[in-house]
């Protein structure tokens, strides 16, 4: 087995500002940790719904009071604005917690059940629990909403949890380690930085659930430690999720829609549109449209967009000169400021790595097809992505896509914005993940839903227990 330990580790470029990487947990801090969070599990203050209740506010109350500190953390790891990074990172959880807030005591309530006749007279109902001490670990793109996100879940569900940030995001995981105590329960939620070795040693305490957002290859590499110990684990890993756009879709929505999530975080999203099928009647105009936008959503910018650090951009290069597709737009790059150029690649080798791999990054390949048929085609003869996208105003091509192709999530005439609507629920399928959560979903993935029957003493018909009777076997039998 590859430990976890044998992951990519962060150039130096990805540090915090002071140049240097965050200490990571030893293990006999990860021991101590998940066994003080035991402890406060097994007193039981964390089932009682106000304490749950008291923890979704804090969340809200740490993301209203550290949006300045959250948006320089982001801006340090990321380059991000400050716009974005609310609407990214502060607006996204905050609307978590607040959802959960809202609805958190109807999700608790026990669910009574109808019975077969056999079982009668009694009761049938199943109620959550919560799990215990959980694991989240945390990505580096979205560190702050896909960390708190899940976190969100673990808390209305009752659990205690420990927190791993990612060591990518050194900033932010030093604010994160540094706001979440002040604001949740100590003793009950706790942050351990490190790298991957860190996460291994928490999966060898034999956690009661890890969620992992990441990618696929350390998705494999988190579900071998847990497996170990029975963990479950829900993954969240992204794909390259694909966007239809057929030649009856309205080209400029679908262009502005397209262009503005592609930029958003430098395309480091895991929903993010990978890259574009279109009719070929219609792709010289789309093509021009999503460039003209770009343009024009930038405005005086000048240069690339900065990705997370050196591997990323080593890695996005390679992509931009192997593609073997026409440019449109961009295609330069500057490793001295880590920025990547917003571009567009106009049919590039559907073998090529920028085919073949999550781009997560400024690029956009567009790809001609002759029809609907050929784009799923094309979308089901590769692993299945975390959201399918369709632009069309055809009621048939929008139910064919839901009905034909297999995604964790889809979207029509718009793109990622589902992730932003708690009452859905969110995950990937294959390859893109399992397990989803938000909302309603996410307290039910921190939760057991135990099942319970509840019997009278009598009656207590003596035909149902041994030496049987021709007669009892007969009754049994129609009974049963």
């Amino acid at each position: 087995m590859t430990s976890l330990a044998d992951s990519p580790q962060p150039s130096s470029t990805s540090s915090a500002p002071a140049g240097q990487t965050r200490p990571s947990a030893t293990e006999e801090q990860v021991a101590q940790t998940v066994a003080r969070l035991r402890a406060t599990f097994a007193g039981g203050r964390t089932r009682e719904p106000r304490w749950r209740l008291d923890q979704l506010a804090a969340v809200q109350k740490l993301l209203d009071e550290s949006e300045g500190q959250i948006a320089e953390a982001l801006a340090s790891d990321l380059g991000r604005p400050a716009h974005d990074a609310w609407l990214g990172d502060v607006a996204s959880s905050r609307a978590e917690a607040s959802y959960a807030r809202k609805h958190l005591r109807r999700w608790m309530r026990r669910r009574r059940t109808s019975m077969p006749l056999s079982m009668r007279p009694g009761r049938a109902f199943y109620q959550y629990e919560p799990l215990g001490v959980v694991l989240v670990i945390g990505p580096w793109n979205y560190p702050v909403y896909l960390t708190l996100g899940p976190l969100i879940g673990a808390l209305a569900a009752g659990n205690c949890a420990v927190v791993k940030p990612s060591e990518h995001a050194p900033a932010t995981s030093a604010l994160l380690a540094r706001l979440i105590p002040e604001y949740l329960d100590p003793d009950a939620v706790a942050v351990l930085e490190g790298e991957a070795g860190t996460t291994q040693a928490l999966l060898e305490q034999g956690m009661d659930h890890a969620f992992f957002t990441g990618g696929p290859e350390i998705g494999k590499r988190v579900m071998e430690g847990a497996a170990r110990h029975l963990t479950p684990v829900t993954l969240e890993l992204g794909g390259k999720s694909p966007v239809i756009v057929t030649k009856d879709a309205d080209l400029q929505v679908a262009a502005r829609r397209i262009a503005w999530t592609k930029l958003l975080n430098s395309g480091q999203t895991c929903i993010a549109p990978d890259y574009v099928l279109v009719e070929e009647p219609v792709r010289d105009e789309l093509v021009e449209l999503i460039t003209t936008t770009v343009h024009a959503f930038r405005g005086d910018a000048q240069g690339g967009l900065r990705v997370v650090n050196e591997r990323q951009f080593d890695r996005l290069s390679g992509l931009l000169a192997t593609s073997g597709g026409r440019v449109a737009l961009g295609g330069a790059s500057d490793r001295s400021t880590l920025t990547v150029d917003p571009t567009v690649l106009v049919d590039p080798d559907p073998e090529s790595p920028v085919m073949t791999e999550e781009i997560f990054g400024p690029i956009l390949p567009v790809l001609t097809v002759s029809s609907l048929g050929e784009a799923i085609t094309f979308v089901n003869s590769r692993p299945k992505p975390l959201a399918a996208y369709l632009f069309s105003s055809s009621k048939e091509s929008r139910e064919r896509l839901l009905a034909e192709v297999s995604s964790g999530g889809a979207v029509i005439n718009h793109l990622s914005m589902h992730c932003l609507v708690p009452q859905l629920p969110f995950g990937g399928v294959g390859n893109s993940g399992m397990g989803a959560y938000h909302g309603e979903w996410g307290f039910q993935t921190f939760s057991h839903r135990k099942a319970v029957l509840a019997k009278p003493a009598r009656p207590d018909p003596m035909l149902m227990y041994p030496p049987y009777t021709d007669r009892a076997k007969k009754i049994i039998r129609k009974l049963f």
